[in-house]
């Protein structure tokens, strides 16, 4: 959109990372996005959806239940709906000596409703200026105080006061128990505004409407080309070198992968302050996860898409213990399987070290594999009679798999655990002493995700206009003629 040539070069043979489907025995398996915030008009994100084509002859139908809680330990059913009216009552049934901190959270995402936190992200903090600061700050005078001490505490700790365990583990499985409370209050903000769309046609349709714009554009993309090192010369990036030797020259270097692999490895960490060092010394990654998808020949029509269930019994997974996990069940569209049939998928938290040694055994990962899947399953049995003889397919992604195919460092499906720190902290997408070098991704948006992910990105190219004296410029898509 601004004048520059580009070329992509990605390590796996199709686009998306993380944010990828796969098909297996005729269902479709989603192992990415669960839901796109800011789909409708109303935030600042929608036009940046419109201008690199995510929503160019495209729908994405609007989640109502944020997630559907099942607690086997007082046998009840709460659904964190669309309806903060309803919500709110819910909650009090289930939990009546709360009633004041429900209150308070309820007040808390109704507050969330009139903000854009998006707008923050529309300039990179290297051109922010003294001004931009002070405007975004009158910007989001309203819900200030939800950024206080208060409401930027881990929802772990938030939920401590909580007198109900019920309602204890709920609020703290909402999204991760590390993230600030906040943060969960902007997501059922988003979601009472209708704000929260579903992927219908899965992360690969949507990943394909990025590839089908930055081609029109004129961009080139090259797959299976993974890059061993960047090239620098004279602390100035002057291009990369593959895997298989070849060399491909650039004016500029950005890396959109791993932030380690990028740091340390490409660059053989020459280029690093205090800040970075410590950062990847002692920030935590985000846990992987095994995706565990069942092609089940049945239909549920009357449950919600996303659910969550609160185990009596743990699990453990290596050295981790569950308590419970999310489970995601592709209802909202025919395009995840035959007729009469369901794609239910677990996600268990887990960690890497265990799967990362197993695979080095192939019988024995397999079987590790086919054991966690058979628990899994025996666990949705009770709450879907009959489930078990109906699965026609089971597919199992370890953390393992997705480092294979993204070299996501300990196979990490975002980057850095969103805890207060991480996501009060600006990363620059630049690196102290090396020219024409720049990052973009999960690995400078903490708290990762979709919005951040994309607006990195932007940034970079506001950073090279700024650099060449050029007014950054942006279009959409021209609409199909009917």
């Amino acid at each position: 959109m601004n004048g520059y040539q580009t070329q992509i070069l990605e390590h796996h043979s199709e686009p998306g990372g993380v944010a990828t489907a796969w098909k297996n025995n005729g269902y479709v398996i989603d192992g990415g996005i669960h839901y796109l915030m800011g789909h409708r008009p109303g935030q600042s994100c929608y036009n940046l959806y419109r201008e690199l084509g995510i929503l160019h002859n495209r729908h994405y139908p609007n989640l109502t239940t944020f997630v559907h809680f099942i607690d086997e330990i007082t046998a009840s059913r709460v659904s964190f709906s669309s309806n903060l009216d309803r919500l709110g009552n819910d909650l009090k049934h289930l939990a009546p000596a709360d009633t004041r901190i429900i209150d308070e959270f309820i007040a808390g995402a109704r507050a969330m409703q009139k903000a854009d936190l998006f707008g923050l992200m529309e300039m990179p903090q290297e051109l922010m200026g003294f001004l931009r600061p002070l405007k975004q700050f009158w910007r989001m005078r309203r819900v200030l105080r939800y950024f206080g001490p208060t409401f930027n505490q881990p929802m772990e700790r938030y939920a401590r006061v909580v007198k109900d365990d019920g309602l204890r583990r709920m609020l703290v499985n909402l999204f991760l128990p590390e993230v600030p409370v906040w943060f969960v209050l902007l997501l059922l903000g988003l979601l009472a505004n209708q704000q929260l769309g579903l992927l219908a046609e899965s992360c690969t349709d949507f990943v394909a409407s990025l590839e089908e714009r930055y081609k029109n554009l004129g961009g080139t993309v090259t797959y299976n080309s993974t890059v061993k090192e960047v090239l620098v010369e004279n602390h100035c990036a002057v291009g990369v070198r593959l895997m298989d030797g070849r060399e491909v020259q650039a004016d500029v270097v950005v890396s959109a992968g791993d932030g380690h692999s990028t740091i340390f490895n490409l660059l053989g960490g020459r280029y690093l302050d205090r800040k970075i060092t410590e950062r990847y010394q002692h920030w935590k990654l985000l846990s992987p996860i095994v995706t565990i998808s069942y092609g089940v020949a049945r239909e549920f029509p009357d449950e919600p898409p996303l659910n969550f269930l609160l185990l009596k019994t743990p699990m453990t997974i290596g050295g981790v213990t569950l308590t419970g996990f999310p489970l995601r069940l592709f209802n909202y569209s025919a395009h995840f399987a035959p007729p009469g049939r369901t794609v239910v998928q677990a996600l268990l938290h887990t960690d890497w070290s265990f799967w990362n040694d197993v695979q080095k055994d192939r019988p024995r990962y397999d079987a590790a594999k086919k054991q966690l899947a058979a628990e899994a399953l025996a666990r949705l049995e009770p709450h879907f009679p009959g489930i078990t003889s109906q699965v026609q397919v089971t597919d199992v992604a370890t953390p393992y798999t997705t480092w294979r195919y993204t070299l996501n460092r300990e196979g990490a499906f975002m980057g850095w655990l969103p805890t207060p720190e991480a996501m009060r902290t600006q990363i620059w997408n630049t690196l102290p002493g090396l020219e024409n070098f720049y990052m973009a991704g999960q690995w400078v948006a903490p708290g990762g995700g979709v919005p951040p992910c994309l607006y990195s990105g932007r940034h970079v190219i506001q950073i090279l206009c700024h650099r060449d004296g050029k007014r950054f410029a942006t279009s959409f898509p021209q609409p199909l003629v009917k």
